[in-house]
């Protein structure tokens, strides 16, 4: 249970914030915050040791029995690992935020609870064993994530970015339930696990190719995979603190743990290692391409962080060949372990970037890379951080990101040796595109840095005068970075602990235990074609770089009709204008237009699905014969229904509106059901009192006689609506597709429910919530009636004080 409660710590200390925030002003409000993530880093690290060693822990807290959901949570290598990345990297931006944003100018409260709430979410979407609670917490991180992004809601761009983000992420997320849905479906169960023991029975099913393909949407749409990559360069619009937690850590991985988490089902598919793969590569591609064009230091961060993503991306797609890998292509095996480590490393450098952006903004005032330069000596210590975050990104040694980049390229050049599902023909394009994409990649790398801490000081373009940030600030970033260095010297301690459980999770069918996964990390290989592809990248990366003026015009020329992002626009501009317009064709102000719209669409429904289905019968048999005088009550109903329409006096018309309710418990008196004629009796007579007093007050109808007209496409609904309630009402009377349920009632009326009239036990205990409901309405009602009659006596009063 405890185990569970561990996800919802932050959602719960985000109920005290405001408070902390109001009553303890002379104390930044992330002091307080800070002991939430503090605290549950330290509560996962206890876990580490035994997760290093295959362990498993799950815990259980019910939610909706009656459907079978539940919080599962489940922590093995994989889950512990993003936990300890979400609370670990989540404590870093909470000291960075302290010193970052203004006690004093900013609304700290609300962007601690969102900071808070979003963490929860990350926690339960990465524990969660259950599809349900999986795509609820998957759906929180969309939410509070937008509510971080437009944080700073006067701006513009921050409420478009925010916008933006939640329009895809959770579009994408509709499609991942889908394919939950699929999932149970095939499996009959929500649970991830058991999914993934059935899985070799899965693949036959007709529904396995959909609910990948919709698993895989919600993915690439939250880890920002090509295409759908727009959101994320416009969510740079958030506080820095936001943007280094959301795409090092969090939102962006949760991504990439959803199809780690689902490789161990989805693997045995060709599309799924095409897709993955392939997507993942392309998008690694187009993010170091176009990083290069970027001006604004974040945008450039952003962009990297797509390539990065789908660097990992692809590598995840990768680890997929492995089950189908013979032992000629046995390095293969090891894309899952590089894809691991490079997310470490990833979140290691680019948390350290983000923070750097973030410290040259508040000390310069821009971000506007043309603006900066020859920093260097002013700000020493962040340009340190910023080039060994930088060089890491580039793939240079001694940093943890030479290690997983040539890693990377040793699984990428084993494709092309894999025989099944084309690889061993297009297999030769995906290090080509790899090897290309690095060069990019250190192009950018070195762009972010130099061009900052480097060449002409430009002190008349800078809107405030730089100094070195306050050490509170920088002590995140440089943590960071020391781990950059630290992992390097250190990798096969940070794989065993942290990498080779996560593996397992990932490739159970290769692996009994952690220990079984034989690799270890080194920096030195000797002589291969990974280390001249490096030196190759260094070489061209270094050309390029200091050619870069001569070609970053290049970008210019890129058309700005057909990028995706003005696909967006020109998508939502049209849904804007479209669906207004449509809005307008029946949104009449008309209660008869709405009728009709109603009427018309219930009656179609229904009565199509009766034919369609098959569904309507008729049968006489067991009816009670028709007696003379029900045919008169008949009669007298139909006259008083004609009276209640066409009367030209509103007492006529009460008394005809009456006289149909009092034929109707007259019926009920004869089919022997006293306690609803009483019922109806009672409501009745206070419905006709109710009436002659309002209409009473009301003006007289007028003289003048108007003749409607007659209008045909009434006549068909009216006419429409009355063939569908008769067919049903015939149709529920000659068949029985179901049992009755007045037998369930009739044997447990008394045991369950305690109660000896049927009527009321129904109203109070079964249908208890309905009957609570329509009181709750009717409470609402009156309240409303009541403050609509003060209102006019107020009115009044004041009237005639004025007179």
């Amino acid at each position: 249970m405890l185990q569970v409660l561990y996800i919802f710590i932050p959602m719960l200390a985000a109920i005290f914030v405001p408070f902390l925030y109001k009553s303890i002003k002379n104390i930044h409000t992330g002091w307080f915050v800070l002991a939430v993530p503090a605290t549950l880093v330290v509560i996962y690290a206890s876990y580490i040791a035994q997760v290093a060693k295959g362990g498993v822990f799950t815990a259980k807290l019910p939610w909706i029995p009656s459907l079978d959901i539940s919080f599962v949570s489940y922590l093995d290598g994989l889950s512990l690992l993003f936990s300890l990345l979400i609370t670990g990297i989540g404590s870093l931006v909470v000291l960075y935020s302290i010193f970052y944003l203004d006690k004093h100018k900013e609304k700290l409260h609300n962007f601690y609870v969102y900071l808070l709430l979003f963490m929860s979410a990350m926690l339960g979407v990465v524990q969660s064993d259950h599809l349900i609670t999986l795509y609820f917490f998957w759906e929180l991180t969309s939410i509070s994530s937008f509510l971080l992004i437009g944080y700073w809601y006067n701006r513009d761009a921050s409420r478009l970015g925010a916008l933006k983000s939640m329009m895809i992420t959770v579009g994408g997320g509709l499609m991942m339930l889908g394919g939950f849905v699929l999932l149970y479906l095939m499996g009959g169960t929500y649970s991830i696990r058991e999914l993934i023991i059935m899985a070799p029975n899965l693949i036959d099913q007709p529904l396995f190719t959909w609910s990948l393909v919709l698993l895989l949407l919600g993915a690439f749409t939250k880890s920002a995979q090509f295409p759908f990559y727009i959101w994320l360069p416009d969510a740079m619009e958030a506080p820095t603190p936001v943007s280094a937690y959301l795409h090092s850590a969090t939102m962006v991985k949760a991504g990439i743990y959803l199809v780690a988490r689902f490789t161990p089902i989805f693997a045995a598919s060709e599309l799924w290692v095409w897709l993955v793969t392939g997507i993942g590569i392309l998008t690694l591609f187009w993010g170091s391409f176009f990083a290069v064009k970027q001006t604004d230091l974040k945008g450039i961060l952003a962009f990297s962080t797509v390539s990065q993503l789908g660097l990992i991306m692809s590598l995840l797609g990768a680890s997929a060949v492995a089950f189908h890998a013979n032992e000629s292509v046995d390095t293969i095996k090891f894309a899952a372990f590089a894809a691991i480590f490079h997310l470490i490393n990833h979140a290691t450098f680019k948390g350290s970037l983000f923070m750097i952006a973030g410290i040259i903004d508040h000390e310069t005032g821009t971000r506007d890379i043309r603006k900066l330069g020859g920093l260097m000596s002013i700000m020493p210590i962040s340009f340190t951080v910023a080039a060994i975050g930088s060089l890491s990104m580039a793939g240079l040694p001694p940093f943890n990101g030479f290690l997983s980049k040539e890693m990377f390229l040793t699984a990428m050049l084993s494709l092309q040796k894999f025989e099944l599902f084309g690889f061993d023909t297009w297999g030769v394009l995906f290090p080509i595109v790899a090897w290309i994409a690095s060069i990019f990649t250190f192009i950018y790398s070195f762009y972010f840095v130099f061009r900052t801490f480097n060449g002409n000081y430009k002190p008349d373009q800078l809107p405030h005068k730089p100094h070195e940030a306050p050490i509170g600030m920088l002590v995140s970033p440089m943590l960071l970075a020391g781990l950059v260095v630290f992992i390097f010297f250190i990798p096969n301690f940070i794989g065993d602990t942290f990498v080779k459980p996560a593996v397992l999770a990932i490739q159970p069918f290769l692996y009994e235990t952690p220990q079984d996964i034989d690799i270890q990390v080194a920096a030195w290989h000797g002589i291969n074609p990974e280390l001249l592809m490096t030196i190759g990248i260094i070489i061209i990366g270094v050309l390029l770089f200091v050619s870069l003026p001569k070609w970053q015009g290049m970008y210019q020329r890129f058309p700005k009709a057909f990028t995706l992002n003005n696909a967006y626009d020109k998508i939502m501009q049209g849904l804007d204008v479209g669906l207004n317009r449509l809005s307008r064709l029946y949104m009449t102000c008309s209660m008869r237009h709405y009728l009709l719209y109603m009427f018309s669409g219930i009656a179609i429904i229904v009565i199509g699905s009766l034919f369609v289905k098959n569904a309507f019968s008729l049968s006489f048999q067991g009816t009670a014969p028709i007696r003379p005088y029900e045919i008169i009550l008949v009669v007298v109903l139909l006259i008083g229904t004609a009276i209640t329409i066409l009367a030209k006096s509103r007492l006529t018309a009460i008394i005809g509106l009456g006289s149909v309710g009092y034929t109707v418990a007259l019926f009920f008196v004869i089919f022997n059901a006293p306690d609803l004629a009483l019922t109806q009796l009672v409501i009745e007579t206070i419905s006709v009192a109710l009436f002659l007093l309002a209409f009473y007050h009301l003006p007289k109808l007028g003289k003048r006689e108007e003749r409607m007209r007659f209008q045909l496409n009434r006549a068909v609904i009216s006419i429409a609506v009355g063939v569908m309630v008769t067919l049903i009402a015939l149709s529920a009377h000659s068949q029985k597709l179901i049992p009755t349920i007045s037998k369930y009632y009739e044997e447990t009326v008394y045991s369950l429910a305690g109660g000896g009239n049927i009527v009321n036990v129904i109203l109070v205990d079964y249908r208890g919530f309905d009957t609570l409901f329509e009181i709750t309405v009717l409470a609402i009602a009156g309240m409303a009636i009541f403050a609509m009659i003060k209102l006019r006596m107020n009115r009044k009063e004041k009237t005639h004080e004025n007179k």
